[in-house]
């Protein structure tokens, strides 16, 4: 992986930087499924944040591919997957306390969900 120097940020703030990556996968989950995000609780990097682990959403949006950032930190190769917007209830994430008309979208990548069934 190329190390980030001085010379190079103003690239990468005047073009921006992309994670994704030209790599045909099949996307596990479509737009309007229901899935639950595993309730894993790894000692090294994730972009999965605690709160919705064990959580039910629905994937709203299918973004691409992208690396991974997962296996990326912990120098397993770029592990391309899809990412996914999911929409949360604000109830599903913090109960009764929560206005049960708000929700949230987490991007979450395919490793991090299974299908689930919606009650």
């Amino acid at each position: 992986m190329p190390v980030l120097t001085e010379e190079f940020v103003p690239i990468l703030v005047k073009t921006g930087a992309s994670a994704r990556v030209d790599v045909a996968r099949t996307a596990r989950f479509r737009v309007g499924d229901w899935v639950r995000v595993k309730n894993i609780n790894p000692t090294t990097h994730t972009r999965m944040p605690r709160y919705v682990r064990g959580k039910l959403g629905c994937i709203k949006r299918d973004h691409g591919v992208f690396i991974t950032p997962d296996a990326v930190a912990h120098g397993l190769g770029e592990h391309p997957q899809h990412l996914y917007s999911v929409s949360f209830s604000a109830t599903e994430l913090w109960g009764d306390v929560a206005l049960a008309q708000d929700s949230l979208r987490i991007d979450l990548w395919d490793d991090y969900m299974e299908l689930a069934e919606h009650e």
